[in-house]
C-alpha cells in the first residue's frame, strides 16, 4: 500500500536525522560547562583566536592525575587569562573537577598505547585515550584547524560556533513544529476512535511513531540550548511552549495499550523505543510486538481498547493516583466513561463531586472530539 506523501517525507526525514539517543545527562553537563557566558568557554575562546592549540583535562580524580608527568604544580585559582597564558605552553593543562582551579600546567599526559582510537593527530589521539581510561572531560583544541573536540568516555563531540547552532536550532524548532502538528492530527483522530470503540493497532503505532519522532527532535533541540549556554534562552522557551501538552503523550499510549501482562513495565517500553534506530522505529510491526499486542505477525487492523490513561489526563486537576485508581478499578476507558457517579464515587480518592467532573468532563471531551478532532 502506496503511503501518504507527508508520511513518505516524514519516514525520510526521520532516517535522516542525527542520532541523540545516547546523550545522557552528563553529557548535557559538560555542554552547559562549555557553553557561551561560562569562564571557561572564554578561556577556550581567548586559546582558539591566539590559534595555540591546546590539551586540558577537567577532572583531578587520581587516575587522570597517575597519567601525568612533570610539569608545573599550579594549583590557582582558575580564570581566562591564567588559562590562555599557560596554554602557551606544549603540554597538557589539568584542571578540577568543577573547573574551579588550575591544578597542573605543561604536564605529559601518558595514556595506555593500546587504547583503541579514531583520531590521527597526536594531540587528538592522548586526549581520546585519556577520556577513555579515566571518564574524565578531556578538550583538544586544534592548532590548525581551530576547533574545540570534547571527549567524554566514548563520546566525541566538536563545539560550533553560537552562530551556527542558533540556525540548526531554529531549524530544528521548525521541524518539531510541523511534526507536533500532525502528532496532534493523529491523538485527535485516535481520541475520536477511542470513544466510538473503533481504535486499531495501526492507530496506535501510528501515534506512537510520530510521538517517537517529535521526543527525538526535542532532544536535539535540548542539546543545541545546553549548548548555546546563556544565548539559548529563546530556544529554550520555545520548546518548552511546544512540549507543553505533548511531552508524555507517547508514555500514556503505551501505558494505554501494552499488553496487560507487561503494564508494570510500561515505562522501560518507552525508555527501550526511545533508543531504537530510525529503521525500527518505522517497522509497526516490531513496535507492535514490543507493546506485546500479538506474536510474530501482528494484526495491525485488529481492534484493541484503551484503558483510558490518556484521556484521563485531559481532565483537569485530576491527579494522578485517582487515574491510576480508576484504569485499576474499571479496567477500560469504555469502562470509566459508562460508570455511574455511585459508581466513579466508590474509588478510592473519589468522592461525589470530583465523581460528578469526571463524568462531565469525559462526556464534554467526547463531544469536542467528535465535533472538532483538533480539542
Amino acid at each position: 500500500m502506496t503511503r501518504p506523501g507527508f508520511i513518505h517525507r516524514w519516514e525520510q526525514d526521520l532516517k535522516g536525522r542525527a542520532d541523540f539517543r545516547n546523550l545522557d545527562d552528563t553529557f548535557l553537563q559538560t555542554l552547559k560547562m562549555l557553553s557561551p557566558g561560562s569562564m571557561l568557554q572564554t578561556g577556550l575562546e581567548n586559546i582558539l583566536r591566539a590559534r595555540t592549540g591546546g590539551l586540558l583535562v577537567v577532572g583531578d580524580y587520581p587516575e587522570v592525575l597517575a597519567l601525568c608527568n612533570g610539569g608545573f604544580r599550579i594549583d590557582a585559582e582558575f580564570s581566562p587569562a591564567a588559562l590562555y597564558e599557560l596554554a602557551k605552553m606544549d603540554g597538557a593543562i589539568i584542571l578540577s573537577h568543577d573547573a574551579k582551579r588550575i591544578l597542573l600546567a605543561n604536564t605529559e599526559l601518558t595514556p595506555d598505547p593500546a587504547t583503541p582510537t579514531t583520531e590521527t593527530g597526536t594531540r587528538h589521539r592522548t586526549a581520546q585515550r585519556v577520556a577513555k581510561q579515566t571518564d574524565a572531560l578531556v578538550l583538544a583544541i586544534s592548532q590548525r584547524r581551530n576547533i574545540i573536540t570534547v571527549y567524554r568516555g566514548d563520546m566525541r563531540y566538536v563545539l560550533r560556533d553560537v552562530s551556527v547552532i542558533l540556525t540548526k536550532a531554529n531549524q530544528a524548532l521548525a521541524t518539531l513544529e510541523r511534526y507536533k502538528n500532525v502528532l496532534e492530527q493523529a491523538l485527535s483522530s485516535l481520541s475520536a476512535l477511542e470513544f466510538e470503540g473503533l481504535a486499531t493497532v495501526h492507530d496506535v503505532i501510528t501515534c506512537l511513531q510520530r510521538a517517537l519522532m517529535v521526543d527525538r527532535v526535542a532532544n536535539e533541540i535540548e542539546l543545541y540550548v545546553a549548548e548555546l549556554g546563556t544565548e539559548g534562552r529563546l530556544v529554550s522557551m520555545q520548546l518548552e511552549e511546544l512540549m507543553m501538552n505533548i511531552k508524555d503523550e507517547g508514555a500514556l499510549v503505551v501505558k494505554d495499550y501494552i499488553a496487560a501482562d507487561k503494564a508494570d513495565l510500561a515505562d522501560e517500553v518507552m525508555e527501550s523505543l526511545a533508543r531504537w534506530s530510525s529503521e525500527e522505529l518505522l517497522d509497526q510491526q516490531q513496535i507492535a510486538r514490543a507493546l506485546a499486542l500479538g506474536g510474530s505477525n501482528v494484526n495491525l487492523e485488529s481492534a484493541v481498547i484503551p484503558r483510558g490513561h490518556r484521556i484521563l489526563h485531559k481532565i483537569s486537576r485530576l491527579p494522578t493516583v485517582v487515574i491510576e485508581n480508576l484504569v485499576h478499578t474499571f479496567g477500560t476507558l469504555p469502562a470509566v466513561f459508562n460508570a455511574t457517579i455511585a459508581e466513579l464515587d466508590a474509588v478510592e480518592g473519589i468522592g461525589e463531586v470530583r465523581a460528578r467532573m469526571i463524568k462531565e468532563g469525559l462526556r464534554r471531551l467526547r463531544e469536542q472530539t467528535l465535533l472538532d478532532p483538533r480539542i
